[in-house]
């Protein structure tokens, strides 16, 4: 079948340890300031891995064109595609398997444990729960439909065919999947529940912590309050939307904050937490529910995960 016109050609190299390769198109040089592929390259990731690297790259013939690999000396022609895999700094294992509620041929419903990032980002990139189950599972065009933060476990639909992930993306865009989560935090019987809260929240990019803030809501989220023993509570809480951070932050808004959240309502380390294996967050997405787009068929997933903190 012919390559439809401004779609890139398929990558000449294979995934590894379940990353993609990074695909490159050389972008318009009208004042020729990069006489050669080497030097567009040594301008563009010299300052991250030195030239040295990238001289050693194309010794070893790790950059790669649609004809097999790049020269250094080759003239620099925008528009053509390259292909590389970046170095991957070594990571230590998070120490939780993924588990699989749900597999057939068009999706992959997995049970993501706490501390496990769902698809590679900054210093997280091999030990994702994507780069996993692509390995596990031998699937290697399969994508995440949404996401969960690192901290958070419990259900994650990813979609196995490339061609259906629209669909599925397409299903939590337009809040057509019903989400519910479960978190343990403190009882209060001065705050009455159920309640509906609906609030501005801000992210800023290198800030850990969301901040609700003056102005039209964006986010809502329903608070239910399960059971209660022992100074604890058990909370059903379902997002009506989707923003950073919401139920951590709204619960952490109504004085119940997550037990073992690292940020809310105090930052107690930088980045999104840490690697406290004992003390996960108590957050589970629970409950995902939806119609298949492609099939019709309704579907209702439950987490086999259960929160540690909630007294037995």
């Amino acid at each position: 079948m012919a390559r439809r016109r401004g779609t890139p050609p398929p990558s000449p190299l294979p995934q590894r340890d379940g990353i993609d390769p990074v695909r490159l198109r050389l972008p318009p040089d009208p004042d020729g300031t990069w006489p050669t592929v080497r030097d567009h390259l040594v301008a563009r990731y010299g300052d991250a891995i030195g030239a040295g690297r990238v001289d050693a790259m194309f010794r070893e013939g790790l950059f790669v064109g649609v004809d097999g690999p790049v020269g250094a000396g080759e003239s620099y022609e925008a528009g053509r595609y390259v292909w590389f895999h970046r170095d991957f700094a070594a990571e230590a294992r998070v120490p939780f398997e993924i588990g699989i509620v749900h597999q057939d041929e068009r999706i992959v419903v997995a049970d993501k444990p706490h501390f496990l990032a769902t698809t590679p980002r900054g210093s997280h990139v091999t030990e994702t729960a994507l780069a996993r189950l692509r390995r596990d599972l031998g699937l290697a065009a399969l994508q995440p439909a949404h996401r969960l933060d690192r901290l958070t476990a419990g259900l994650v639909l990813f979609v196995v065919r490339a061609g259906d992930r629209g669909a599925y993306q397409t299903l939590f865009r337009d809040r057509r999947v019903r989400k519910e989560y479960e978190a343990v935090a403190p009882y209060d019987p001065g705050v009455a529940l159920p309640v509906t809260v609906r609030s501005r929240i801000e992210k800023e990019r290198g800030v850990p912590a969301a901040r609700e803030v003056e102005g039209e809501p964006n986010s809502e989220s329903r608070i239910e309050l399960l059971e209660h023993r022992g100074g604890l509570g058990r909370y059903r809480l379902l997002p009506a939307t989707g923003r950073t951070h919401q139920l951590r932050v709204h619960m952490s808004g109504l004085g119940l904050p997550l037990l073992d959240d690292p940020l809310y309502p105090v930052v107690q380390e930088p980045g999104d937490g840490g690697s406290d294996y004992s003390r996960p967050l108590q957050l589970l997405a629970k409950v995902l529910e939806f119609t298949d787009p492609v099939t019709g068929v309704p579907y209702r997933f439950e987490s086999r995960l259960r929160l540690a903190q909630w007294p037995r």
